[in-house]
C-alpha cells in the first residue's frame, strides 16, 4: 500500500488539471490505444454483452469508461482511484457524457474492494509504471486478480523498459514534446522528471512475469508506442 500511496500523491489538483493534454502529448496514439482497448474487450466479452468492469486508476480523463460505454451500452463500471482530484475530474467527465447511472466509484485502492464481488473484466491503464518496485506492482495485479472472475480479461497498458536503457526512444520522446511547442529547457525538465518519477517494468518479459505471478495467463500485446505497451491477458482459473 505504501507504494500506491506514494504514486497517488503525485497526482495533486494541479497535475490533475493538466493531465489530459499532457497525456496526449506523452503518448503518441493515446486515443487509438483507448479505442483499441475497448474493441479488444468487446471482442473478448462478445458484442452486446452485459458486463461489470473494474477500472483501476480511473482518475483523469475517464476515457476508458467513456469510449467503452459508447461501444457497449450494457456495460457498467466501477471507477477506482486513490487521488481525489483525479477521481473528481473523471467523474465530472462521466457526468458530462450522461453516464453517471452506469458508473460507481471508490476513492481509494483496489485492495479496499470486497473480494466477494467479482468483475467480468478490468483495466489498468497508465498506472503500473507509477508504482515503485516489483512488490507494489505485483500487489496491484494480485488485487485485481482477486476481484475478477476466472477467465476474465484484463487490459494492461503502461510504459515498459528502463527509460535510460533506450536512449533513442527517450530522445524521440523529447522530440515529441518539442514538436508540441516545448523549449529545449522544458524538454530537459520533462525528461528529468520522467527519469526520476516513474519505475516501469524493465522489459516485456518482466511484464509477463509479473502477470504470471499475480495469477494471469500469457499476455497478448495489441498496441505499442515508444515505451508504451498495451496487452490483454486473462485471469487464470481458481
Amino acid at each position: 500500500m505504501a507504494g500506491n500511496s506514494e504514486a497517488a500523491s503525485k497526482f495533486d489538483p494541479a497535475r490533475a488539471a493538466e493531465y489530459e493534454e499532457q497525456s496526449r502529448i506523452a503518448l503518441a496514439g493515446y486515443d487509438a490505444c483507448h479505442e483499441l482497448a475497448a474493441c479488444i474487450l468487446a471482442a473478448k466479452l462478445g458484442t452486446g454483452s452485459e458486463a461489470d468492469i473494474l477500472i483501476a486508476g480511473a482518475g483523469g480523463t475517464a476515457n476508458e469508461i467513456i469510449i467503452a460505454a459508447r461501444l457497449e451500452p450494457r456495460w457498467r463500471f466501477m471507477a477506482v482511484d486513490p487521488s481525489e482530484p483525479m477521481l473528481d475530474l473523471a467523474l465530472a467527465r462521466v457526468k458530462e457524457k450522461g453516464l453517471s447511472d452506469r458508473v460507481r466509484s471508490h476513492l481509494g485502492y483496489v485492495e479496499d474492494l470486497p473480494e466477494m464481488e467479482r468483475f467480468d473484466a478490468a483495466t489498468l491503464i497508465g498506472v503500473l509504471h507509477h508504482l515503485p518496485g516489483d512488490g507494489a506492482k505485483l500487489g496491484m495485479l494480485k488485487a485485481l486478480a482477486d476481484r475478477m472472475k476466472p477467465g476474465a480479461p484484463l487490459i494492461l497498458a503502461g510504459n515498459r523498459y528502463a527509460y535510460a536503457s533506450e536512449p533513442l526512444l527517450l530522445a524521440a520522446w523529447g522530440e515529441r514534446w518539442r514538436m508540441h511547442g516545448a523549449t529545449p529547457d522544458e524538454v530537459d525538465a520533462k525528461l528529468a522528471r520522467i527519469l526520476q518519477g516513474a519505475d516501469p517494468p524493465h522489459s516485456e518479459e518482466a511484464v509477463a512475469a509479473l502477470l504470471a505471478d499475480a495469477g494471469f495467463g500469457q499476455p497478448l500485446r495489441f498496441f505499442s508506442s515508444l515505451f508504451w505497451g498495451a496487452w490483454i491477458v486473462a485471469r487464470m482459473p481458481d
